[in-house]
């Protein structure tokens, strides 16, 4: 796909929709919001954050809600384009210019800037990977104080580099062989993907 550069390009490069999509822009343009392109496609911002941003397909035209969630939709006039997979965008869907009522549109716009000013948005969870020694390293552990103690002032991801490499192993011989290349790594303190990490 063609990396838009300004909004003026992606209203070009979607002419069924270019009269729309302009009306919706302007109705926007009467907000504080600032204008900017993301993701090859025209995003609405406050303070830097993602309020809203125009969208042209082949059978329809939209306005993404970043947080719509939040947003009451006393129209519903609200979908979820990814049911199970987005959590907090939403979606206001148009097949015809005539769809657009400037000021339900602008209500929600105004909405969605004020919900953006209270902090109204779903945060990512961070997903923590708990770290879990193979049996082998920790019977080495056992009889080699330094490594074990050069191990755990790893990061958890170079741990987890660790561990999953000697995991992977299919046979016992090769994860023993595994456990002693990779000795002087841990008492060094480097991770065992550090060379590739560094290119």
């Amino acid at each position: 796909m063609k990396k838009v550069l300004s909004v003026e390009e992606y209203v070009e490069l979607n002419p069924t929709w270019a009269e729309a999509l302009t009306r919706l822009r302007n109705i926007i343009l009467k907000t504080e919001l600032t204008e900017t392109v993301k993701w090859s496609m025209p995003t609405y911002c406050l303070n830097g954050k993602n309020v809203l941003g125009l969208g042209a397909f082949k059978n329809h035209f939209c306005l993404w809600f970043h947080n719509g969630v939040f947003l009451k939709d006393e129209h519903n006039l609200l979908i979820n384009a990814q049911e199970n997979k987005t959590k907090a965008l939403r979606q206001m869907r148009f097949m015809s210019i005539d769809d657009i009522n400037d000021a339900v549109v602008l209500a929600y716009v105004k909405e969605s800037i004020a919900n953006q000013r209270a902090g109204k948005e779903i945060k990512p969870k961070r997903v923590t990977k708990t770290v879990v020694i193979p049996d082998e390293l920790d019977t080495v552990f056992r009889s080699n104080s330094e490594l074990n103690t050069a191990f755990k002032t790893l990061t958890p991801g170079k741990q987890r580099e660790y561990c999953e490499y000697i995991s992977e192993a299919k046979r016992d011989a090769t994860k023993i062989n595994r456990i002693e290349k990779i000795t002087p790594m841990i008492i060094e303190g480097v991770g065992l993907n550090d060379k590739y990490k560094n290119c």
